[in-house]
């Protein structure tokens, strides 16, 4: 492996168990047996390392958001929601350092608003698209609100799950927390589809 890509992975694990605040470049170092002057070569800063390790989550979760096939079922939506998860649990000191991120270094901020938008966009048509199936029985306000309600959770679920351990090196169930977002379609679920949330609910509540 790339001395480049190992400092990459390595960043990654450490900001993911000890924090991006905590972890400085000298660290990063030490943890790979390297001097600071070999790791200053590939990247000038902490920031230009979260920069590359947030272009590396782009590229993950850019065709799960971006996807323009049309989801007619819910196992179609679950898969997608689960996946998008898994990618955040990969990457998730990008969500539980979010604010200090966003405050330290403009370039991520401006980023992260924008992939923000995607998201947003891209729940707004799997939305629509499940309405249209008949699988969601919702006026164009409500699916509008669920999509926020979506992202918003997708977003956040990091750091409430972070308030209830002090261990950050647990690792989140996404399953469980694929199954709170499903939650949010509860009210809007036809007849019919809303077995399926009875299904999930036996599978991660029992």
């Amino acid at each position: 492996m790339k001395t480049r890509d190992r400092i990459l992975d390595a960043s990654l694990r450490l900001f993911n168990e000890e924090g991006a605040t905590k972890v400085s470049t000298n660290r990063i170092a030490t943890e790979l047996e390297i001097s600071p002057g070999n790791l200053y070569y590939h990247f000038k800063s902490k920031e230009q390392i979260i920069d590359w390790l947030f272009r590396r989550f782009e590229s993950r979760i850019d065709p799960l958001i971006n996807n323009k096939e049309s989801i007619q079922a819910l196992d179609d939506w679950w898969l997608s929601v689960h996946l998008s998860l898994e990618v955040v649990c990969e990457y998730r000191f990008l969500f539980r350092d979010l604010d200090f991120l966003v405050r330290e270094f403009p370039s991520f901020a401006t980023r992260v608003r924008k992939l923000t938008v995607r998201r947003l966009q891209g729940a707004r048509r799997q939305c629509g698209d499940l309405a249209d199936a008949g699988v969601l029985q919702a006026t164009k306000e409500d699916l509008e609100l669920l999509a926020l309600h979506i992202v918003f959770t997708e977003t956040c679920w990091l750091t409430f799950a972070n308030l209830l351990t002090d261990d950050r090196r647990s690792l989140p169930q996404t399953g469980l927390a694929a199954y709170h977002v499903f939650t949010l379609l509860g009210p809007y679920l036809a007849e019919e589809p809303r077995h399926y949330l009875n299904y999930l609910r036996s599978k991660y509540l029992t």
